[in-house]
């Protein structure tokens, strides 16, 4: 019983850790609203100046996204906006710190929210400075109740908004669309940022097609050696791509600015994945080797009355496969109750973590596999069984 539960234990609390894992990847990578059009997607989103003295990498302003990645082949929308900062606004002389992002009209032809009021605003109230907001669900309740907030306002940072619709909320983990309320770039104080070449922008580029992802990055490049700097004795050099959500992770992490790692990232990632389901595999190994060694008397009185080799095996083979089955279903169940919990808790803003059904079978599926077939009773072999007076018993290998 005591091995039971430790195989139990391991099968599922491994299939619980990789489950929580591909969800927040889920979160991060994968195509989900408002993100549905990731498969033809690009994004600007880092920009390393270089020159004798140094380098500076950070976001691309809006005067470099603006002046020299516009209009590129194969792009049929655009978007600029700026990364979401943390701002205070006020209702009934309460202080409420939101979310804030500036963008523009073609930000909303992008991506594909939930509108539950209202609409987005365009590229004309960029154009004309109009001081009008979309705001998420939460935003709404914390002014409004459950009253309808349209063309109602809001006060968020010494600026006064008028709301012109209400969406879904965005988990905090897509990094593009995220915010509490979006309002247009050009009610910003100032007009400094349509100057400057690093700043606190990025680029969003939809595709024609996936086709066009190789003459967008080509023209790119070949449009940064006609950057202009306001001093070049400090930079003279810029380095940028078009990335898209992978390989800009792994230009963040993997890269120096100038490369992508894409490939490798994977490589690292899946490497991680089976180097921890593999450790487990060999300790279920050894446990399972000495529950069956636990069962030696049996095993031998069976065979002193006339089972075969295969019998056995096979009646190993079923009892792992039952096994492992028990092990996923805990495990699918847990791995519920922890999303969800998660979810719940408000430790992720407005997470919506859901199981990825496909990687959950993927790993059930390798876990019957191995532990039926590969190692649990395929190869039987000889010992001596003394405790049960039989000196030709037949123990099977077993493995998860």
């Amino acid at each position: 019983k005591f091995f039971t539960f430790i195989s139990l234990f391991a099968i599922s609390f491994t299939l619980l850790v990789l489950m929580v894992a591909t969800a927040l990847l889920d979160h991060v990578i994968g195509t989900m609203k408002p993100e549905t059009r990731l498969d033809r997607t690009l994004g600007v989103y880092m920009l390393q100046l270089r020159g004798e003295d140094g380098r500076s990498t950070g976001l691309a302003g809006y005067g470099f996204l603006d002046r020299y990645v516009r209009n590129l082949p194969g792009v049929e929308r655009m978007s600029i906006s700026e990364q979401v900062g943390y701002k205070d606004a006020y209702h009934n002389s309460e202080k409420i710190s939101l979310y804030v992002k500036r963008t523009d009209g073609e930000f909303w032809h992008i991506h594909e929210f939930d509108f539950l009021e209202g609409g987005p605003f365009t590229s004309d109230d960029e154009k004309n400075i109009n001081f009008v907001a979309v705001i998420n669900q939460s935003t709404r309740k914390k002014f409004f109740a459950d009253q309808p907030a349209l063309d109602k306002t809001i006060e968020v940072d010494g600026q006064r908004f008028r709301v012109v619709g209400v969406v879904a909320d965005v988990p905090i983990l897509r990094l593009v669309p995220f915010a509490d309320i979006w309002v247009p770039n050009s009610t910003t104080v100032t007009t400094n940022y349509r100057r400057e070449l690093q700043g606190s922008y990025q680029a969003v580029l939809l595709a024609r097609s996936r086709a066009d992802f190789a003459s967008i990055k080509t023209e790119l490049a070949a449009r940064l050696p006609s950057v202009e700097f306001p001093n070049p004795r400090q930079y003279n050099l810029a380095i940028t791509g078009a990335d898209t959500r992978l390989e800009f992770i792994s230009r963040m992490f993997m890269g120096n600015g100038s490369d992508t790692y894409a490939n490798t990232l994977i490589a690292v990632l899946l490497g991680l994945a089976l180097l921890f389901m593999t450790l487990p595999a060999i300790n279920l190994v050894n446990l399972n080797v000495s529950r069956i060694l636990e069962r030696a008397s049996e095993i031998g009185v069976r065979k002193a009355f006339g089972a075969s080799s295969w019998t056995l095996a096979g009646q190993f083979i079923v009892e792992n496969v039952l096994l492992t089955l028990t092990g996923g279903l805990i495990g699918l169940l847990l791995s519920l109750a922890v999303l969800r919990t998660i979810s719940n808790s408000g430790v992720i803003a407005y997470a919506d973590l859901q199981l990825n059904c496909r990687i959950f079978l993927y790993g059930l599926a390798l876990a019957v596999f191995f532990g039926s077939f590969a190692l649990s009773g395929a190869a039987p072999r000889r010992m001596s069984v003394s405790s049960c007076g039989c000196s030709d018993a037949y123990v099977p290998l077993t493995g998860l």
